[in-house]
């Protein structure tokens, strides 16, 4: 298979703490990774590493094959990773169109299949809120437009950060939704979010972190029928 992203022995820091303890993390065309453990375990931090918000203190990050260690994190993007961050980052000050506008740009091989309207019929609820600005939205609102910013780079791997954190039940059920259908395009994807269990049921394999090492790495099938790893580095 076609590897698009691969970091191999990662570390990172903030200050003097040793978040990320040598990593390793490959994400091949049209796969799905689950990336599970605890809060406070590195999983944002593995994140923002390969996105180029962290500089990783050691190791080495490839993507599509070039050396992108110190990359800074629009070249990242170009290369066709699109990152939905916790906490969403849309642009308050700008409407739904425009924010869904700003991103819109072809792939990194030129592909153009996630155009302005086929993103509104992913997003339904956003078509009829066009002109409302970004701070007017609901906390689902606010997610499926960063979803859908995203996807309005066409990008090979998205990378989802807690997307149905604090979300009502019936929006969380609609993102599942969203990256189901997405998932069934060939895209890739890179998954964070607490409840595991949907993880595990999305992704084709699941690596999971305690303490900023790397413990498990299963086949997600696998890991489900894992209820004494579940427990232990999950705490479920």
């Amino acid at each position: 298979m076609t590897t698009l992203i691969e970091a191999r022995d990662i570390h990172a820091h903030y200050g003097a703490s040793h978040v990320l303890q040598g990593i390793d993390l490959t994400i091949h065309a049209g796969e799905s990774i689950g990336l599970l453990g605890r809060n406070g375990m590195g999983k944002t931090t593995l994140i923002r590493s390969i996105m180029g918000h962290v500089p990783a203190s050691g190791g080495s990050i490839t993507i599509r094959g070039r050396n992108c260690t110190r990359a800074a994190p629009y070249q990242v993007s170009r290369l066709g990773v699109a990152y939905v961050p916790e906490g969403r980052g849309i642009f308050p000050n700008l409407n739904v169109r425009e924010n869904l506008q700003v991103a819109a740009r072809p792939g990194f091989d030129g592909r153009n299949d996630w155009t302005y309207e086929r993103v509104l019929q992913t997003f339904p609820r956003l078509s009829e809120r066009l002109d409302h600005g970004g701070q007017q939205l609901s906390g689902g609102e606010q997610q499926m437009l960063a979803i859908g910013r995203a996807l309005m780079t066409n990008p090979d791997v998205l990378i989802l950060d807690e997307a149905t954190e604090g979300l009502a039940p019936l929006i969380i059920a609609e993102i599942w939704r969203i990256i189901a259908a997405v998932r069934e395009t060939g895209m890739s994807a890179l998954i964070v979010d607490r409840n595991y269990r949907k993880v595990l049921a999305h992704t084709d394999r699941c690596i999971v972190l305690e303490k900023g090492c790397l413990v498990e790495s299963e086949a997600s099938p696998v890991l489900a029928k894992s209820p004494d790893v579940l427990t232990r580095y999950l705490g479920v």
